[in-house]
């Protein structure tokens, strides 16, 4: 999916990484929270974006994890947004180290 993806054949990458994450590959499914993030070969969804983003952190990817902990701080869910930063962090997700910060900074952590 991926030689295709930077092809610019959007489309079959997103019919690999379909069939790729339908047998629980977690890059996959990564992927394809990317692909609706950014509209490239499908339509813009936030609601399925956040979902391959969770099946992929379920499955242990980090940048995931992370991600989603971005997505639940813009939307003020700081509790959860911890969560996913800590564990992104356990993880080996180096970029989690700053916003975790800020929200020691915030007070929201102590």
């Amino acid at each position: 999916g991926l030689n295709q993806y930077d092809k610019g054949d959007y489309s079959k990458a997103f019919e690999y990484f379909t069939k790729a994450s339908g047998l629980g590959d977690v890059q996959a499914h990564y992927n394809l929270s990317c692909m609706y993030h950014s509209g490239k070969g499908v339509e813009k969804d936030r609601r399925k974006e956040i979902h391959h983003l969770e099946e992929a952190a379920i499955g242990g990817h980090p940048l995931a994890r992370f991600n989603l902990g971005c997505v639940e701080k813009e939307s003020g869910n700081i509790e959860r947004a911890l969560k996913h930063l800590i564990i992104a962090a356990k993880e080996g997700h180096d970029g989690s180290i700053k916003p975790l910060m800020e929200c020691f900074k915030e007070g929201f952590v102590s």
